[in-house]
C-alpha cells in the first residue's frame, strides 16, 4: 500500500501519490513559456538571492537547467515536459532561450548556465555552511572531482559521492541510495546524468531526497577538469554550443542539427 504523504522532516516539502507540494511559492519566480516550458526569467543575481533565501524549504525540491536540447525534447515528449514544469523552477541554461524571453518582454532575463551556478554555490558555500552530495558520473570523474574541489575550496563540506551504475537501480538498490544520501544531510544534491535521465531521476524522487536537487549535466566533467568550457566571450555571444561541438562533433552535431532547427522554428518563427 503506498503511503498518501512521505514527510523528510518539519522544514522540507512533501510528496503525495498525487503531486508535488511545494514549501516555496511558485508564483515567486517569474516565467516565460518557451515550447511548453515555464523557462524561469531570471539573472544569476537573481537565483542566488533566492537559494539563499529559501535553501530550507527547499529540500526535497528539484531545478532543471534547461537548454534548446531539453525544451525541444520537452516540446516533443509531454511526459518530460511535465518534469521540466514539476521542479521548483526550469532556469535558462541555454542562450537562446533568454534571448526569445527579453524579446518577449522580459528583459531581465539571462542566460544562468548550470555550471556557472554550481560554481557560485561553491564559491560561496564554506561561508554559508552548505553540504554537497554528488550523484552521478564515474568513480573516476568522482575521484578527480573530490581531489580538486578540496583544492580549489578550501574547507568545502562534501557530504558524500556515488557514480551509479549504467543499467537500472533494482528498486532495493534505489531505496538504500536514497537513505544513505539523506543520512549525509546534504543541502545540495547536484545530479550529473546528462539530460534527460538525470531530470526524470529528479522528478523521480522528488520529496524523497533529503537536499536541493540540480541536474548540472557535464558539470561534474567541468569542475573535474576532463573538459573545458568556452571562453568568456563565446558565453557571452551564446555561443558555447560551437565550442562543445568542435569537442565533441560526433555526439553533438546530430542532436544540435535536430534540435537547433525545430527551436528556431518553432520558438522563434512561429511564437510557440
Amino acid at each position: 500500500m503506498v503511503e498518501a504523504v512521505i514527510a523528510i522532516d518539519t522544514t522540507t516539502s512533501i510528496r503525495t501519490d498525487k503531486k508535488f507540494v511545494h514549501k516555496v511559492d511558485k508564483s515567486l519566480i517569474p516565467t516565460c513559456n518557451i515550447l511548453g516550458v515555464n523557462i524561469a526569467a531570471i539573472d544569476m543575481t537573481w537565483l542566488l538571492d533566492f537559494t539563499e533565501k529559501h535553501i530550507k524549504e527547499l529540500s526535497g525540491d528539484y531545478m532543471c537547467v534547461s537548454n534548446v536540447h531539453t525544451t525541444v525534447t520537452s516540446f516533443e515528449d509531454k511526459s518530460y515536459c511535465d518534469i521540466q514544469n514539476g521542479g521548483i523552477m526550469a532556469i535558462p541554461d541555454g542562450g537562446p532561450l533568454s534571448t526569445v524571453g527579453q524579446k518577449r518582454g522580459f528583459k531581465n532575463m539571462k542566460r544562468t548556465t548550470g555550471p556557472s551556478y554550481m560554481g557560485e554555490i561553491l564559491r560561496i558555500s564554506v561561508q554559508k555552511g552548505y553540504r554537497h552530495y554528488f550523484y552521478g558520473s564515474s568513480e573516476e570523474t568522482l575521484k578527480k572531482l573530490y581531489a580538486l574541489l578540496q583544492h580549489d575550496y578550501p574547507g568545502l563540506q562534501i557530504a558524500g559521492m556515488y557514480s551509479p551504475p549504467f543499467r537500472p537501480l533494482t528498486e532495493e538498490e534505489d531505496r538504500i541510495i536514497a537513505e544513505q544520501i539523506n543520512e549525509t544531510d546534504p543541502d545540495f544534491v547536484w545530479v550529473g546524468l546528462g539530460a534527460p535521465k538525470q531530470e526524470r531521476w529528479m522528478a523521480e524522487h522528488q520529496g524523497k531526497i533529503r537536499g536541493f536537487m540540480v541536474g548540472v549535466g557535464a558539470g561534474f566533467d567541468y569542475f573535474a577538469g576532463n573538459i573545458s568550457r568556452a571562453p568568456e566571450w563565446m558565453q557571452k555571444n551564446n555561443l558555447e554550443w560551437v565550442y562543445r561541438l568542435f569537442q565533441d562533433p560526433k555526439r553533438l552535431f546530430g542532436r544540435y542539427w535536430h534540435t537547433n532547427t525545430k527551436f528556431i522554428w518553432n520558438a522563434v518563427v512561429r511564437g510557440k
